[in-house]
């Protein structure tokens, strides 16, 4: 444990510069209630005259893939659709929807659906430039694609993990164990921010979602990693999209204006992943979630405040630079909105499940992800160990 807290201050610089030397993807984002009924209009000026469709089940059943295999009709485009895509991204998914896009010669890869969907496309797109190469192969730190992938048009259906855009995959392995990749020459065409896809989510999707966006804006905002203006305002910016809109959304779930403003922040969220990295309230989050079965967004909203109280010194400046920018005259202010948005969201926060029996095993778990981000100070294992017992206090 020691040895981890002085690798990361040694090396605590290095995960932001070599995310520097990865492509991002620039795509053309277009946003709009119903905005995917446009997709046969892009692959048509773009010269994809055959494309596979990559979804689950639950969008199809409810109609939102009508509106996009009209749209390809309409100008002539030729469509396959794997819609199997029904838990989190796993090799087999990869390895049917490769075969199926190389067996049709498609053109582009269309994902319609959630953080798993976006995830399986951007893998599929990968792997039909590398059709030498089986699919366990895929499973690298860095997976380089010569040139670029086959291009995707990806349509995110929850306003969240922001997949849409970001270089990184977590793929389900065989052994059912998670492998997280970045795809080195990943080409993102074009983002649909879809708000009707969202519509129908109910408050605790659409609330954990939003959280889990809120967190990329936040820990973007105070990453220790040389930032361009632009970016660093994207990453505001998301975090003042969620604290105006998500609270609208438990009102008026029907809001449109809402919906799109969190699609944004969710899309911004993701650019702060790409350029920011996450730190360590996704560091605590994921160790948390893997061990317990957390969802995601629950595990950040456990998490969030703790780690934020507790790095505080080490970013008061981005912090006080981060309230005035979302209209607060504090950071304190800042904290208790943040505070009552996470209450708002009826997540069942009881942090007793977090067993203290566990803290050490959590603690070392928690060091080494740590290692992948750039968070803006380094946690000793004491640290670590107080903000579990924070978070295990928590009702």
């Amino acid at each position: 444990m020691e040895n981890m807290y002085l690798t990361r201050k040694v090396i605590r610089k290095l995960p932001g510069a070599i995310m520097k030397t990865v492509p991002i993807p620039d795509p053309e984002i277009i946003e709009g209630f119903g905005c995917r009924s446009q997709i046969g209009n892009i692959c048509r000026e773009s010269g994809f005259d055959t494309v596979l469709i990559l979804t689950d089940r639950r969008l199809c059943d409810l109609g939102y893939l009508q509106a996009v295999e009209k749209s390809l009709e309409s100008e002539g485009i030729r469509y396959e659709m794997f819609d199997g895509i029904n838990t989190e991204p796993r090799l087999e998914y990869i390895e049917t929807g490769r075969s199926i896009a190389l067996g049709s010669n498609a053109k582009c890869i269309i994902t319609i659906g959630g953080g798993s969907v976006m995830d399986t496309g951007k893998m599929v797109a990968s792997g039909c430039r590398l059709k030498h190469l089986p699919v366990d192969m895929f499973l690298q730190k860095f997976l380089i694609v010569p040139g670029k992938s086959l291009p995707v048009i990806a349509v995110p259906s929850t306003a969240g993990t922001g997949a849409e855009v970001t270089v990184g995959a977590v793929i389900t392995q065989r052994n059912g164990g998670k492998f997280a990749s970045v795809i080195v020459g990943l080409d993102v065409h074009t983002v649909f921010l879809d708000s009707e896809l969202t519509l129908r989510a109910p408050w605790n999707i659409t609330a954990s979602c939003g959280i889990d966006a809120l967190s990329h804006g936040l820990e973007g905002a105070v990453a220790d990693v040389k930032s361009s203006e632009e970016d660093i305002e994207k990453s505001r910016r998301c975090v003042r999209l969620v604290l105006e809109n998500l609270p609208k959304l438990k009102k008026h779930p029907e809001d449109i204006a809402a919906r799109g403003a969190m699609c944004l922040a969710a899309n911004l969220g993701g650019n702060a992943i790409n350029k920011q990295l996450a730190g360590y309230v996704h560091a605590f989050a994921h160790s948390i979630g893997a061990k317990y079965h957390i969802p995601h967004g629950k595990a950040i909203a456990m998490c969030l405040m703790p780690v934020l109280r507790s790095q505080i010194d080490a970013s008061a400046g981005q912090l006080s630079e981060l309230a005035h920018f979302c209209g607060f005259n504090s950071v304190d202010a800042l904290f208790n909105s943040l505070e009552s948005l996470i209450a708002l969201c009826d997540l069942d926060l009881d942090g007793s499940i977090v067993a203290p029996e566990d803290f050490k095993e959590l603690s070392i778990d928690i060091a080494k992800d740590s290692v992948n981000y750039s968070a803006p100070m380094t946690f000793p294992r004491r640290q670590i160990l107080s903000i579990l017992s924070e978070i295990n206090k928590q009702k």
